[in-house]
């Protein structure tokens, strides 16, 4: 299934800067978007009509796989994965470089107008990096939780949970960590308590710029969101 290359980061949280990328989230992401629409719209109606069930990792370049082939990124071994268990669900990838919550929420529309089952919220860390108020990324997220909820009731939405080195003190790096609990037990989603756990700061897993997952790195990043996505599927 189609799938983005994007730009986030890590190493003790998920990183301690962006190359550029993740500070231009304008034109570049609209013609990613325009380019990412157009390769999988078709594809995607094509397995909606057949009754296959779409599961969408909405998110960054932690999700899109970022310096990788797509599918090596965690959606698609998720894909894999669901495949071997004869679970009747297509992976859509809606991973875009440097997507903080505020252009995440900007392109939202789109994604919804192809039914949604399960959908994976992966963004924050960006905000996080660039120091953008928490005030502003708790409610970005809270509008892409209610709008996908307002589109699609039946819907199952996972929050993954994310955490940033120290750099902006105490006080922020703590807020922004509990931020994605506290918003997953306001609205009752299942929770993915830390994305790059077990990834994170190891520069085995990380590929030479520090901060994006190898494709080792990536089956980490589907263990952890196994461990919650198969309570859904199962299900």
């Amino acid at each position: 299934m189609g799938c983005k290359k994007g730009a986030e980061s890590d190493r003790q949280g998920v990183g301690s800067r962006e190359s550029g990328v993740v500070n231009d989230t304008t034109q570049q992401d609209q013609k990613a978007t325009d380019s990412w629409s157009s390769e999988t719209d078709s594809e995607w109606n094509k397995e909606t009509a057949k009754g296959t069930k779409n599961i969408v990792f909405f998110g960054n370049s932690l999700t899109a796989g970022m310096g990788l082939d797509t599918q090596e990124a965690f959606p698609a071994l998720i894909q894999n994965r669901l495949d071997s268990l004869g679970l009747d669900y297509q992976v859509v990838n809606a991973g875009l470089s440097g997507d903080t919550t505020a252009s995440g929420l900007s392109r939202l529309d789109w994604i919804l107008e192809n039914e949604v089952d399960v959908f994976v919220l992966e963004l924050g860390a960006n905000d996080g990096l660039r120091g953008i108020p928490l005030t502003e990324t708790r409610k970005n997220l809270q509008a892409i939780i209610d709008k996908v909820k307002a589109k699609y009731p039946d819907t199952t939405i996972i929050l993954a949970g994310m955490q940033i080195p120290p750099n902006l003190g105490e006080e922020y790096t703590t807020e922004f960590r509990r931020l994605f609990g506290e918003l997953a037990q306001k609205n009752d989603l299942a929770l993915i308590p830390f994305l790059l756990q077990g990834v994170a700061g190891d520069p085995e897993l990380n590929q030479e710029d520090g901060i994006h997952p190898t494709a080792e790195g990536q089956k980490i990043l589907a263990d952890n969101v196994w461990e919650v996505l198969r309570e859904v599927v199962d299900n």
